[in-house]
C-alpha cells in the first residue's frame, strides 16, 4: 500500500514537472494550429509591366499558394501589388525566380506562424462570463461572440432582440441582433452584416463594437440616440459562422463557407459571390477549389440563402446595406460587376465621401472611396450588388485596415482605433438616411428586378 501511494506521488510530481516545463518552454499559443504556419512567409510582389504579370501568373500557379490581395490570380494587374502567402518549402524557390525575372518584391511577414501568436495572446483568458468584464479590444471565437449576443438580449432587452434567421451548413443557428426601441415600428432601417469571409476577424469586431456602441452611448449621444430613436438596426456579428469557427480551430486563412462538394474534395463557396445577381461571370470562379469559388448555383450557401430571404421581406424599409470586409482601407459602392455609373450616383457618392471624411477625423486614417470595380476590382454575384439591385438604395462594403503591413493579422492593438474610426464613417452614413436625396431615386425603382 505505501509502495503504491509513494509511486502514485511520484508520477503526480512527475507530471507537474512536465506541466511547468511544458508552460515554460511552450507557453500557450506556442501551437496554434499545430505549428502549420511555421516558416510560412507572405511576400508582397509588384509586377512592373504586361510582361511581368503573365511570368508572375505563371509562376504562382506553379506551387500552392494563398492569394491575399487580390483573391484571385486572374485580377493581378501591372503596378498593382500582389500579397501571397507563400509555404515554407516555397519560399526560397519563389524568391530565387522572383530576382531572376527582376520581379519587385519584398517579403512583409517572414515568419507567419509567430505573426499568428502574435495576433491571438492567450486564449484561455479569452472567457467572459458577463457584459461588464467582456473585452472589446480582443478577437473571439464563435461560441464567445453568441454568448455575448444572448447577454446583450437578456440585459437590453428594451433596446435589443435577438432572433435566427436560419441555420448554416453544418447546422449553426444564424443570430440577428435588431438595435432600437421595441415598441416603436420604424420605417427605415440599416443592415449590417461581418464576418462573409471567415479570416477577415476585425469584421465580427466590428460588429460587437457597434453594438455596444449603440447600447452604451444611446443616453449621453444624441446622434446615437436619434439614430436609434428612428431607425431599426439589423446587425450579423458572424454571417460565415462555419467558415469562422474553422479559421479559430483549423485554418487561419479559411475565406469560404464549408459546405460540400460532391465531386469535388474541396469545401466551400465565396459567400461573397454566391448571390443572384450577374452570378458566376467575371471575378468569380467555377472550380470548387478556388477561394472565389461562385457555387454549384445561386444561393447554393444556406447563409446566403437565409439573409436574402430576409432582405427581400424587409427591402421596404430597409434603405442601407453594409458589409464589413478587410483588409484595403476603402469604402465601396455599386456596381462591383461592371463598369457604370449607378442611377443614384450623387447621392451614395456623397454619401461615401461623407463617410470617409468622418472616418479620418479620428486618427487621419485615409481610406479610398468609389465603384467597387474601379476602385478595388471587378467582381459579379457579390451582396453589395444585389441588395443594390433588390430596391436598398445606399449599399457599401467596407475593407478595413490595414493596406497590406499585417492583412488579415491585424494586432488586437488596432481593434479599438480601427473600430472608433468605422464608428464614425457607419454613423454618417446612417444619419444620411434621415435626410432626403432625391436624386436619380426614380431610376433606382426601374431597375428592381430579382435577377439578372
Amino acid at each position: 500500500m505505501a509502495v503504491n501511494f509513494r509511486c502514485a506521488v511520484q508520477v503526480l510530481v512527475l507530471l507537474g514537472c512536465v506541466i511547468i516545463l511544458s508552460n515554460v518552454l511552450c507557453p500557450v499559443g506556442a501551437y496554434l494550429y499545430n505549428n502549420r504556419y511555421a516558416g510560412d512567409q507572405v511576400f508582397r510582389i509588384t509586377p512592373s509591366n504586361k510582361e511581368e504579370v503573365q511570368v508572375l501568373k505563371k509562376l504562382l500557379g506553379n506551387i500552392k499558394v494563398d492569394l491575399w490581395q487580390p483573391n484571385s490570380a486572374s485580377l493581378i494587374r501591372h503596378n498593382a501589388t500582389v500579397d501571397v502567402h507563400v509555404r515554407r518549402n516555397d519560399t526560397r524557390g519563389l524568391r530565387t525566380r522572383l530576382q531572376r525575372e527582376h520581379i519587385d518584391f519584398k517579403v512583409f511577414i517572414s515568419n507567419l506562424q509567430k505573426e499568428i501568436e502574435k495576433q491571438t495572446g492567450h486564449r484561455s483568458s479569452r472567457k467572459r462570463r458577463s457584459e461588464s468584464q467582456y473585452d472589446y479590444e480582443v478577437y473571439h471565437s464563435l461560441e464567445e461572440i453568441q454568448s455575448w449576443m444572448f447577454e446583450m438580449n437578456r440585459t437590453h432587452r428594451h433596446l435589443v432582440d435577438m432572433f435566427s434567421i436560419g441555420r448554416s451548413y453544418e447546422g449553426r443557428p444564424l443570430y440577428i441582433l435588431q438595435l432600437g426601441k421595441r415598441t416603436r415600428s420604424y420605417e427605415k432601417a440599416v443592415w449590417i452584416d461581418c464576418g462573409v469571409h471567415a479570416r477577415e476577424w476585425i469584421g465580427p469586431a466590428f460588429c460587437q463594437w457597434f453594438v455596444k456602441e449603440a447600447l452604451h452611448s444611446y443616453q449621453y449621444d444624441s446622434v446615437m440616440r436619434r439614430l436609434m430613436n428612428q431607425l431599426n438596426f439589423y446587425i450579423m456579428p458572424v454571417f460565415n459562422v462555419d467558415g469562422y469557427h474553422f479559421s479559430w480551430t483549423t485554418d487561419r486563412f479559411w475565406r469560404k463557407t464549408r459546405s460540400k462538394n460532391a465531386k469535388y474534395h474541396c469545401r466551400g463557396v465565396d459567400a461573397n459571390r454566391n448571390w443572384k445577381v450577374k452570378w458566376c461571370e467575371e471575378g468569380a470562379s467555377s472550380q470548387p477549389c478556388d477561394d472565389t469559388y461562385c457555387g454549384p448555383f445561386p444561393e447554393s450557401e444556406p447563409e446566403v440563402k437565409a439573409v436574402a430571404k430576409f432582405l427581400r421581406k424587409h427591402k421596404k424599409r430597409v434603405k442601407a446595406y453594409i458589409s464589413i470586409h478587410a483588409y484595403a482601407q476603402m469604402l465601396l459602392y455599386p456596381y462591383s460587376y461592371k463598369y457604370a455609373t449607378i442611377p443614384n450616383f450623387n447621392c451614395v457618392e456623397s454619401a461615401a465621401h461623407n463617410a470617409v471624411t468622418a472616418l479620418y477625423s479620428a486618427y487621419g486614417v485615409r481610406y479610398r472611396y468609389g465603384p467597387a470595380s474601379t476602385t478595388l476590382y471587378v467582381s459579379s454575384g457579390s451582396s453589395m450588388d444585389w441588395a443594390y439591385r433588390n430596391g436598398i438604395p445606399y449599399a457599401f462594403a467596407f475593407e478595413l485596415r490595414d493596406t497590406g503591413y499585417f492583412g488579415f493579422l491585424l494586432p488586437e492593438a488596432l481593434i479599438n482605433p480601427t473600430c472608433t474610426e468605422t464608428m464614425r464613417a457607419v454613423k454618417t452614413i446612417s444619419s444620411g438616411l434621415l435626410k432626403k436625396c432625391e436624386t436619380g431615386m426614380h431610376q433606382l425603382d426601374r431597375e428592381r428586378y430579382p435577377y439578372l
